[in-house]
This record gives structure tokens, C-alpha cells and sequence, in this order.
């Protein structure tokens, strides 16, 4: 702790929810909290009327206005980490309602001042630069050697009985950029179920809430007769268990969030081509391989090691190197 430090920081991780946003207020709050004694807590915040769509000047009294698992008031947090648009219109707002106490952070691009802010992490691929901006590779995950490992050990009777070399495949789908079609499902399972049978081990499949049903039920079908387990959504969800247990990782190129947590793992990262596309994306995956991360799938499986990718971290670092130097000048 910093001198004068008595009490544990508090920390309020905002977002709308959903689970790719909310991982990366989170996983940067649990990171910080992992190098300084922190209380955490998630607000998921909900804009009637599509409120939060607007920009932040058309919601003049944003408190009164938005739906909270929690209050949005005093007392306010030592930091706010905000993630998602929805998060904006108080992440904007929050530092002066606390009077400057609060340390206001949010995570992907805002799109607007940045000056609002005491530091925002946006993925370097966004392209955004300013003496408070600490750009990272992808985004901030709850990805650690501690939650792989408490995952594995509750799913190990499932998974151990399964042979090597264990491949965890995860898909994603819809998005303002990218799609998985029936043909490119069809296309994709018989590629991946031909690679899997040359390799004689076994998948670790799974979905996301975007994955488009008929995608879904194509995929399940073409990699039926594959060994392994395809997660059907039930019961708690074993996505950590997956990466962890894994020998090499697939991914839908659709997601950052997905790219960047097989990243953690240290093993190979094969991207799964999807219709579609966007600059940022195209960006993004050129980093990735230009560091020795990622590889393009293309049918067959490759091995190879770089070091994990340790991100989430770094920010974390970074955010509260900002902190003390904010408390101390």
C-alpha cells in the first residue's frame, strides 16, 4: 500500500451486464485487486427507453434516470472502472460528483473527451492516443492462473478421461461486423472434425449467447462423432476448465474478448475465419501473429509457444502507478 493507506481500496466495476463487457471491468478490477487489498463491487446499470444510447449531453440528470442492481450515490468508490457505453454517461459524470475523490478508469474506446477521465485502457487496435489513454493488446479479462486452476479442478471428472491432444474450440457469432452463416458453420465443422480425427484427440466445444441457432445445432452435429464434450449451455459454465485443460485453443476471429482470453493460456491460438470483417478486427489479428500469439486455422493443427499474454495486469499496474501518483501530487 502507498504511505497513509489504512483500508482495503474500493473499487466499483459498472457496466451494462452482458458478460464480454462486464469481464473487463471485472477482470481489470480483479487485477488490481490482486497486487493491492481491494473491495469489489458490480453495478449493472439498465437505460430505460434506450436512454443510454444517447450521447451523454442529452441526459441531463443520468442518476435519476438509470436502473441499478445497486445505488448509484455516495458513498463513491476510490476508483470506478467503467466498460461499454452504457457505463458513459456517469462514467463521465462520477468524478465530479464525488468531488475528484473518485479515480474515474474506463475500458474501450469513449468516443469523446478524454479528458473526463483519469485513464482509459482501450484495446490498441482502436487507434486511440492522449497522455491519459494506456492502450493494450485486446481487453481486459478475468483470465489467472488461480481461477484456471479452481475451474479445472471442478470439472476434472469430465475432463480427464479425455484423451490428448485436447483442442478447446470457442465460438463466437452475430456481431456488427462479422456472422456465422449455415454455409461457413457447415464449412467450419467439417474442417475442424477432419483436423480433429487426423489428431485422434479430443474437443472441448463451446458457444456463446451470440451464436446463431442454426450455427449452433450445424456445428454440434458436424463434431458429433468427434471425442470430447460439447457444452450445451446448462449448468455452470466451464469455459475456464476449457482453456485451462486445453492443448491448443480455436477461436472465431468475431471477438477480441475470445482471441484475448486463449491468449492468457500460452498455448497456440488458431483463429477460425467467419463471413465478414472490419478494419479493427483485421488490425487486431495482424497484432496478434506479428507477436507469435495467433495463427490463422487452415485445416490442420500446428504447435508452437510464445509467452502468455499478460495484459489485464499490466493495465492494472499501470492504473494505479496513476493512483499513487494522483494521491501523492
Amino acid at each position: 500500500m502507498p504511505p497513509g493507506a489504512s483500508s482495503p481500496l474500493s473499487i466499483w466495476a459498472v457496466s451494462d451486464g452482458r458478460v464480454g463487457i462486464e469481464a473487463q471491468a471485472l477482470g481489470l478490477a480483479e487485477a488490481v485487486a490482486r497486487q493491492r487489498p481491494a473491495e469489489i463491487t458490480c453495478k449493472r446499470i439498465v437505460w430505460p427507453l434506450s436512454l443510454g444510447r444517447l450521447p451523454e449531453r442529452l441526459i441531463p440528470f443520468p442518476r435519476a434516470t438509470v436502473r441499478a442492481d445497486g445505488p448509484v450515490a455516495p458513498p463513491w468508490p476510490d476508483i470506478w472502472i467503467g466498460a461499454g457505453r452504457a457505463s458513459l454517461p456517469l462514467s463521465r459524470r462520477v468524478r465530479g460528483w464525488s468531488g475528484g475523490r473518485t479515480f474515474v478508469v474506463q475500458t474501450q474506446d469513449p468516443r469523446g473527451r478524454l479528458a473526463d477521465f483519469d485513464l482509459v485502457v482501450p484495446p490498441a487496435h482502436d487507434d486511440v492516443a492522449g497522455p491519459n489513454v494506456f492502450p493494450i493488446v485486446g481487453a481486459p479479462n478475468r483470465m489467472s492462473a488461480a481461477g484456471f486452476s479452481r475451474d479445472l479442478a471442478r470439472f476434472r471428472g469430465r475432463i480427464d478421461p479425455l484423451p490428448h491432444p485436447r483442442v478447446a474450440m470457442i465460438v463466437g457469432g452475430k456481431s456488427k461486423t462479422h456472422d456465422l452463416p449455415p454455409e461457413r458453420a457447415r464449412a467450419m465443422g467439417a474442417e475442424v472434425a477432419q483436423a480433429m480425427r487426423a489428431s485422434g484427440g479430443a474437443l472441448l466445444l463451446s458457444f456463446t449467447r451470440r451464436t446463431p441457432e442454426p450455427a449452433r445445432r450445424i456445428l454440434t452435429e458436424a463434431l458429433a462423432g468427434v471425442p470430447g464434450w460439447t457444452w450445451d449451455g446448462q449448468g455452470d459454465n466451464p469455459y475456464f476448465a476449457f482453456l485451462a485443460a486445453a492443448d491448443r485453443v480455436l477461436v472465431t476471429e468475431d471477438s477480441t474478448n475470445l482471441a484475448t482470453d486463449a491468449a492468457t493460456t500460452g498455448k497456440p491460438v488458431q483463429v477460425l475465419a467467419m463471413a465478414g470483417g472490419g478494419r479493427k478486427f483485421d488490425r487486431f489479428h495482424a497484432d496478434l501473429r506479428a507477436r507469435g500469439i495467433s495463427r490463422p486455422f487452415e485445416g490442420a493443427f500446428d504447435d508452437w509457444a510464445y509467452p502468455p499474454l499478460d495484459e489485464t495486469n499490466r493495465a492494472a499496474r499501470e492504473l494505479l502507478r496513476c493512483f499513487d501518483a494522483r494521491i501523492s501530487g
